[in-house]
């Protein structure tokens, strides 16, 4: 088998190569535990009772694959080298399949928002209504074609196959691909919520400024002031977007600073770690926002009602409660869940 050059090569996919030797597989191990325990924690965190769609079945096959990940590079690195299935394995193949690994995750981000983007679409266009096990069985087919073409792409393309050099390549430098797409995603999504931030910046200001933070039925909750005779309403794309801004940031705006602080500052990620479920999720946070926002006139209390986001409750934006008696001095209040 063969392992990723540290030399220098004509191969349009970018390079980083680490200053560690590769006997700092122990490091390897402790990032992909980390990552390992935070898909685990970022899973159990959702919304229970909601409904799962491409990007949450995508999810749970990515936490699989790095725990296959992670228990490869423990195998390895504990018996150093061994033959299984008539393979012989050394230290090197942590290498190369970190490598294979990291280039499969880099070109996914295009392929997953795309389709995850079609999913909602038709979800709410309403155009096809598939039972729930047959639903289910189109998204596992569909993740089990993406994952196969991309690594037979990543195995098979010359482009990538000129990455991989000879056996005699440096032992002393193990080099890791960075993925441009997560970068231009992330650009992309920063570049949409600043433009929506700009054009509704004085009524987001007016309900930050108004929010009080509570507890209501075991549950964290906004309240938001409304005119006495204000109406929810989701016919206008103008007075629903400062709503779903306030409910996209004020669950994702740290992340989105961690987004911001990566960019400005030009941090190279291994795509095995940009590629990761909080990221993920995040993005699907803001395409279920773009969908209700886009499709805001064509919406049912039944669309609304029905959970797809399982850390962003968005109902709050067409069906807010109210509560008569929260305080006698206090007017009636909306609540948001986040």
């Amino acid at each position: 088998m063969t392992v990723f050059p540290s030399g220098n090569c004509s191969s349009p996919y970018k390079l980083q190569h680490t200053s560690q030797p590769l006997g700092a597989d122990t490091l390897l191990f402790l990032i992909l535990s980390g990552k390992t325990l935070l898909n685990v924690l970022i899973l159990g965190m959702r919304r229970k009772k909601t409904r799962e769609h491409f990007m949450g079945h995508f999810c749970l096959s990515l936490a699989l694959l790095d725990l296959f990940l992670l228990i490869s590079v423990a195998i390895i690195s504990l018996f150093r080298d061994f033959v299984l299935l008539g393979i012989r394995f050394t230290r090197y193949h942590i290498c190369l399949l970190t490598q294979i690994i990291s280039f499969t995750y880099g070109f996914l981000h295009y392929p997953v928002c795309l389709i995850a983007c079609i999913d909602y679409y038709l979800t709410f266009s309403k155009t096809t209504k598939l039972p729930f096990r047959s639903q289910r069985c189109l998204y596992l087919l569909t993740i089990i074609v993406m994952w196969t073409s991309v690594l037979a792409y990543v195995l098979g393309d010359p482009a990538v196959s000129s990455s991989r050099g000879a056996q005699s390549a440096s032992p002393q430098q193990c080099p890791f691909y960075v993925s441009s797409q997560g970068a231009w995603l992330a650009c992309s999504v920063l570049l949409v919520l600043g433009m929506a931030f700009i054009a509704s910046w004085s009524d987001v200001v007016a309900m930050i400024r108004a929010v009080r933070v509570t507890s209501y039925r075991n549950e964290v909750v906004l309240y938001l002031p409304r005119p006495p005779h204000s109406t929810c309403t989701t016919s206008s794309r103008k007075a629903l977007l400062p709503q779903v801004l306030v409910c996209f940031l004020g669950t994702w705006s740290p992340f989105v600073l961690l987004q911001i602080s990566i960019l400005l500052f030009r941090v190279q990620i291994p795509a095995y770690i940009e590629m990761n479920i909080p990221w993920l999720y995040f993005v699907n946070s803001f395409l279920i926002a773009a969908c209700y926002w886009l499709n805001c006139h064509k919406l049912t209390l039944n669309d609304i009602t029905a959970p797809v986001d399982p850390f962003v409750s968005w109902k709050c934006c067409f069906i807010p409660l109210t509560i008569h008696n929260l305080e006698k001095t206090e007017k009636p209040m909306s609540i948001i869940i986040c």
